[in-house]
């Protein structure tokens, strides 16, 4: 897919799912039909976030708790004590096959806020958002994709020509420049020997210290933990990724089975809302389409399932995104009779030693993101328990280090600009000057930039619609997508 489709669906009202408070949590909404890697890790660095193809952005300003964009860097993270006791409690229950006594529930964040708060559990899952009532145009996702490609071919660099003729009858001219190589925002490239210099230079994160003077005086990190299992173990645990298409031919009835029994005992869902659709939208379709280059993993860039097998039984299922600066937690849900694991803390630590795995071979993408960081709700506060943990200012954009300061504003006022930096701005801030380029689909034939379709159309109703979008979006987003003006 050569670019990405959306509708813009503007303001949201709906339940919230953290205060449980009734048409009080306010956002933006759109629907992807289909969505570039690197646009989707554009989007999420300015605060968006999706539930299977809808994608929301929280008013932060007015809605009743305002969400914090949250991300970890991997390369930087450091096991606590509990992290540690954690890894510990597996590695015991796989080579002893016992359930140690007094582990409790485990209480994994999403279930019970005080076992998480004295466990120290973490856990990136975090409550399903309302869907709007609105119902997406019907377009040809893949006529679109091929428009696009047959009329970037004869000059992919060409500007547009004047319209040839001004009636809604003639096609408009389409824009030949594909701006899709722009440069990824907040993890730019950088080469494996550079990366390796700033982590011995710094003085916190550092995963490679020099080798230890005495035999067993090096600290343990977090492959250290992972890699102790032996043939000898009473338990096997193996962990497969497996591709979100892939899920509907080879194990939806085991997915739908543990995401059914997780939702009930934890959440205490309406069992007839649990139905293999419902899973589907929410856990298995993607707007995110694989994507392979050359510079990106090995399994590349989309949407995929970690799933956690223990012995023949699937016992969790971490939902991801695998971006090109990072990996972020769609969802994690786990079967109930393993909590005494701590499996959802257990699963961010697997998700994280995945994140530098990968990180090996392609430096940039070193962040693992967790979703929302929800100050004012204190059962949601345990994500900022990682170590590294940074959060994404709602105005600025930029990240800043989440320390006890923040933690401090954010006790004061639940909504904060969190860049103490006054006359900062968004490096990518959409201006009106930018309004000409922004692309718009106006059928399954016909895209255009609004220079030109404004001259088709006249005085045009949905600019201040339009604007916006392209405001929330920001200039290169707004440049690179096709927003759907099917009206």
């Amino acid at each position: 897919m050569s670019m990405s489709i959306v509708q813009y669906f503007g303001n949201q009202l709906s339940k919230c799912g953290y205060c449980s408070g009734t048409n009080c949590s306010k956002s933006h909404g759109m629907h992807a039909y289909s969505m570039r890697c690197q646009d989707y890790q554009d989007l999420i660095d300015r605060g968006w976030r999706r539930c299977g193809n809808y994608c929301y952005k929280l008013r932060n300003e007015d809605t009743c708790c305002p969400c914090y964009t949250i991300k970890c860097d991997a390369l930087e993270f450091k096991l606590t004590k509990s992290n540690k006791r954690i890894l510990r409690r597996m590695s015991r229950y796989l080579r002893d096959g016992k359930r140690e006594s007094g582990s409790g529930n485990g209480g994994d964040g999403d279930g019970d806020a005080d076992d998480a708060a004295l466990h120290g559990e973490v856990n990136a899952s975090e409550p399903q958002p309302q869907l709007p009532d609105k119902s997406p145009a019907v377009i040809n996702v893949e006529q679109v994709a091929s428009l696009v490609e047959a009329q970037k071919k004869p000059n992919p660099v060409a500007k547009p020509s004047p319209p040839a003729a001004t009636g809604p009858s003639a096609p408009p001219p389409t824009l030949g420049t594909n701006k899709s190589a722009a440069p990824i925002s907040n993890a730019p490239r950088k080469k494996a020997k550079q990366m390796r210099l700033e982590r011995r230079q710094a003085k916190l994160g550092d995963l490679a210290p020099p080798p230890p003077t005495k035999p067993g005086s090096q600290e343990k990190g977090l492959r250290d933990f992972i890699s102790s299992a032996s043939e000898s173990d009473k338990h096997k645990l193996q962990i497969t990724l497996v591709a979100s298409s892939d899920i509907e031919r080879t194990c939806a009835d085991e997915v739908l089975a543990l995401y059914r029994k997780y939702q009930l005992v934890v959440h205490n869902d309406n069992p007839a809302r649990l139905t293999l659709a419902s899973m589907q939208r929410f856990l298995v379709k993607s707007p995110l389409k694989n994507e392979k280059p050359i510079d990106g993993p090995e399994m590349g860039y989309g949407s995929f399932h970690q799933q956690y097998w223990l012995d023949d039984k699937l016992i969790a299922v971490g939902v991801i995104d695998i971006l090109p600066g990072s990996v972020s937690s769609v969802y994690f849900f786990y079967d109930p009779e393993y909590s005494f694991l701590s499996l959802g803390t257990y699963g961010s630590l697997r998700e994280i030693d995945f994140v530098q795995t990968i990180a090996e071979s392609v430096p940039s993408l070193k962040y693992y993101y967790m979703g929302f960081y929800i100050h004012s709700c204190p059962k949601m506060r345990y994500k900022g328990k990682l170590s590294a943990s940074y959060l994404l200012c709602p105005e600025t954009y930029v990240w800043l280090s989440l320390t006890d300061a923040i933690r401090s504003k954010l006790d004061e006022n639940k909504y904060q600009r969190l860049n103490p930096d006054d006359s900062a701005r968004d490096v990518n801030e959409f201006l009106m000057e930018h309004l000409d380029e922004v692309m718009l689909l106006l059928d399954s034939k016909t895209f255009t930039d609004y220079k030109h379709y404004l001259k088709i159309v006249g005085q045009d109703k949905e600019r201040d619609t339009i604007v916006e979008y392209s405001r929330l979006v920001g200039k290169d987003c707004a440049r690179r997508m096709l927003y759907v003006n099917m009206s």
